[in-house]
């Protein structure tokens, strides 16, 4: 499963990205939105894209508002530091699918990424 990490922190990025892919995933990531809209665009798509809110030039609103305008059917997860109800509204109403707050649950984060794997027919990540 291919997931995209759009994140403009280096440190929160590479973490992440080095445990999306010791979990068994391919990821491509980026720091901003420009970057991460021309990943969406990529040949093979991302299944998964994960994005902070914040972005240097723009919001994560935006590119997974872009996606859902373009058709693309990607589970998108919110992961931000931005976590009042009405926060995690907004970011549903953006098309966002799930919405975790920083720090991340990194157990609830794989639980929601197996169960789109096994939604799609693919093999789970690995330990």
């Amino acid at each position: 499963m291919r997931i995209l990490v759009v994140e403009d922190h280096s440190d929160t990025r590479t973490v992440l990205s080095g445990l999306l892919t010791r979990w068994g995933y391919i990821v491509s990531s980026a720091e901003t939105l420009k970057q991460g809209l021309a990943l969406l665009d990529s040949e093979p798509p991302p299944d998964v894209v994960l994005s902070d809110i914040a972005l240097p030039d723009g919001t994560g609103y935006a590119l997974v508002s872009e996606a859902r305008r373009k058709g693309k059917r990607v589970l998108a997860i919110a992961l931000s530091g931005y976590a009042y109800p009405s926060d995690v509204r907004i970011a549903k109403l953006t098309g966002f699918d799930h919405h975790l707050s920083k720090p991340c649950d990194c157990g609830y984060l794989r639980s929601i990424l197996e169960q789109r794997a096994r939604w799609d027919g693919q093999s789970v990540g690995k330990d």
